[in-house]
């Protein structure tokens, strides 16, 4: 029997919400309402983070009579996992199976160390199938219930908060066709985008709580009293001013949600989103609203009531008036628990869901020990009419026989001889499929190293010397050498103390991918502002101090990352940490030498997150072991007396066309012949001199070459919420 109304509770960084739903007749209405507000936030709180939770919680249970009341609670989707897949045509029954398939490919924890569910989305239009796989480690959802369980609620549902939201925007009838659903948090903002039959979700680290902060900064003031002031700009003299020390933040969000409308439709090109439904109570702010659609240049909506009404009572229904923005999730919650939601997933653990069943039977119990007392009583006659109703029967209960030993028969014959037909070359269809993953994960690495560097000089072209800054001024940091070697267990490195790693990759060294200068051209991998041209790894320039020697194209020298399945064998997940170990080696002119690069770019490196919503990886450590200025590496006062020593062998030699010396010379031409084409000294390029700035022509030995160690971890294990360094961003499709 459905229970007749249900509570859902959502603990949010700044405040307990509560939504009691129940059933009215003409559907689903609010009837009651609460906000328990922290003395302090969360994420400030520190280890005083659990007792505010149990104050709020105590709180909440003496002000309602819940006794037996189903609860449904919401987890942050930072602390859990969601990946949407679209299904190969398979029978029904064989759904459960290749579900079960893909969570151990997709989630990155070992299956027993976490609660996990999914969804099937269907469409009738459509013969595809698409699940969606939603998991949380057991340790958080254990620690997350027994904040409820302890303030005795009869917890029943626990959902992801995105989903929930989704579920009460669908169930309010707010999806019309592409809409995007932005949830303004505390600490984060959920990205939905529903079309369809199919959601899309994001989280990104920007939240009401960056705006107090940016606002704690400019009027240097503490955190409670930037909130306030934050809260009441709408009604302050000096909104304006308000309003403008937002505006970085007001830029970032919308960026945000602009780089992940791009990342949607580069994915989904036949899709286009209309409207954007906006939540949170961050967008209370003046101004907000019309700033994200004057950037977006689509329709926001603010979500300012629920079809299930407001509370009857007086105080209750203003108090959810005022908090409405950030009260969908609790809807969605509590819409869920009471049966009418559009995804119905659950991540209550399975102990839990049992003892729950075994509650619900007994009621039965009282009239199973009933029939047990007065049973003896009937026993005889029965067993004498049963006799008699098995001898009558017997030729009857033959023949079924024969036919279920017919039955089992045939169904052994369909299996082997149908069911496991190519079995080999479906499992290597998978496998090659599979051979697609990470491609994009080397190329977004690099081009976030490339945007680590700082903004070169700008050098004039063509050159005057006369007008050309001090060589120890300028900002330029050029890469000359990366090279990547790929690691399935990473757990050496990990393990490893700053200098240890210092020390041994100093004395390793990294053997991989290499990207590689182009002394001709220069500018490898640096940033916008120097007026010359750079390429990836098209160059032979020597590398001083036995760094090596480039080649190869971009990320195709040295050997390929041996991260993929054998096509002939069964792929497998495995709980190692995989992951990169980098070596650059680059070059700079500053006077500040490795100083300056460890200033300008190893501290950009340690900080480095992914520019692809798709690739996840986290720099474990950066180090810097070896630097020395060219002029005092044996390799490159070598390679001066080379210079010089060529230089005077060619003005020496014969010179048929009267070269200059240490230029080019091809061989003269037979007497009587015409000189070829483009062989006149005249259309000769002057002789590179790889000791020379290729464009300004100043001598290199005062630059000074750092080599940088990093070792970077893909899909890295997500923290727990509120430890330092946060939660990672959910998983999206």
């Amino acid at each position: 029997m459905a229970a007749p109304y249900a509570w859902g509770i959502d603990i949010g960084n700044r405040a307990l919400k509560a939504v009691r739903l129940a059933h009215g007749p003409n559907g689903l209405v609010i009837d009651d309402f609460d906000v328990v507000e922290h003395e302090q936030v969360l994420s400030n709180a520190g280890d005083n983070r659990e007792s505010l939770i149990h104050s709020a919680l105590a709180n909440f249970v003496q002000r309602h009579d819940l006794k037996k009341t189903p609860v449904a609670i919401g987890v942050s989707g930072q602390s859990s996992f969601a990946r949407f897949i679209k299904l190969p045509p398979v029978e029904p029954r064989k759904i459960p199976e290749i579900v079960r398939f893909e969570a151990i490919q997709q989630i990155p924890f070992p299956l027993d160390e976490v609660e996990w569910s999914y969804q099937l989305f269907t469409d009738p239009k459509s013969p595809d199938v698409e699940v969606g796989i939603f998991a949380m480690r057991k340790d958080l959802v254990n620690q997350h219930i027994a904040y409820f369980t302890d303030a005795g609620l009869n917890v029943q549902t626990v959902q992801m908060n995105p989903l929930a939201v989704y579920n009460a925007m669908y169930h309010d009838d707010r999806i019309k066709g592409s809409t995007m659903i932005v949830d303004l948090g505390s600490e984060n903002t959920d990205l939905i985008i529903a079309e369809g039959e199919t959601i899309w979700l994001r989280s990104i680290p920007i939240g009401g709580n960056k705006f107090t902060e940016a606002l704690a900064t400019q009027f240097k003031l503490k955190f409670p009293k930037a909130e306030e002031l934050k809260r009441n700009a709408a009604t302050s003299k000096y909104g304006r001013q308000i309003l403008q020390a937002m505006k970085p933040v007001f830029n970032e969000l919308v960026s945000e949600i602009q780089r992940s409308i791009g990342f949607y439709a580069s994915v989904h090109r036949d899709s286009r989103i209309t409207r954007v439904l906006a939540l949170g109570g961050t967008f209370r702010l003046p101004g907000l609203q019309k700033y994200v659609q004057q950037n977006l240049q689509i329709e926001v909506q603010r979500v300012d009531r629920f079809s299930a009404g407001a509370p009857t009572d007086a105080k209750a229904g203003t108090l959810f008036n005022e908090n409405i923005l950030s009260s969908a999730s609790a809807y969605g919650l509590a819409i869920q628990a009471l049966g009418g939601a559009k995804i119905n997933s659950s991540l209550l653990p399975m102990h839990i869901r049992r003892e729950k069943m075994w509650r619900d039977k007994t009621p039965w119990f009282g009239a199973a020990a009933a029939i047990f007392v007065a049973a003896p009583l009937l026993a005889y006659g029965a067993v004498y009419f049963g006799q008699t109703q098995l001898a009558a029967n017997k030729p009857i209960d033959d023949q079924n026989t024969r036919i279920l030993q017919d039955a089992q028969r045939l169904s052994g014959q369909w299996d082997s001889n149908v069911e496991s037909a190519g079995l080999p070359d479906r499992t290597r269809a998978v496998n090659y499929q599979s051979l697609r993953n990470g491609r994009g994960i080397q190329n977004t690495l690099l081009g976030d190293i490339a945007n680590a560097l700082p903004a070169a000089t700008v050098i004039p072209i063509p050159v005057d010397k006369t007008k050309l800054p001090p060589r120890e001024s300028r900002t330029d940091i050029k890469i000359d050498q990366l090279m990547m070697d790929y690691h399935p267990d990473m757990s050496q490195f990990m393990n490893m103390t700053p200098e240890q790693f210092r020390t041994e990759t100093a004395q390793g060294g990294v053997q991989g991918i290499k990207v590689q200068q182009n002394a001709a051209t220069a500018g490898v991998l640096s940033r916008p502002g120097f007026s010359g041209t750079g390429s990836m790894g098209t160059g032979n320039r020597p590398t001083f101090g036995g760094f090596g020697t480039g080649g190869g194209g971009y990320g195709g020298g040295g050997r390929p990352i041996n991260n993929q399945p054998n096509p002939n064998q069964p792929a497998a997940g495995g709980p190692a940490q995989r992951g990169f170990v980098v070596e650059i080696v680059c070059t700079t002119p500053n006077g500040g030498g490795a100083s300056y690069v460890l200033s300008n770019l190893v501290a950009k490196l340690k900080q480095l997150k992914s520019s692809d919503p798709d690739v996840d990886y986290k720099v474990d450590k950066v180090e810097a072991p070896v630097s020395m200025q060219l002029k005092n590496d044996p390799a490159y006062v070598q390679l001066q007396a080379a210079v010089a020593q060529a230089a005077t062998n060619a003005a020496n030699a014969n010179n048929a066309y009267g070269q200059p010396a240490g230029g080019f010379r091809p061989p003269a031409p037979a007497p009587g012949t015409a000189t070829p084409a483009g062989t006149n000294p005249a259309d000769q390029q002057p002789a590179y001199d790889p000791t020379k700035d290729p464009i300004t022509g100043e001598d290199l030995g005062n630059d000074t070459r750092v080599k940088i160690y990093m070792s970077v971890l893909l899909d890295p294990p997500k923290p727990p919420p509120g430890t330092p360094g946060g939660a990672p961003q959910a998983s999206a499709r």
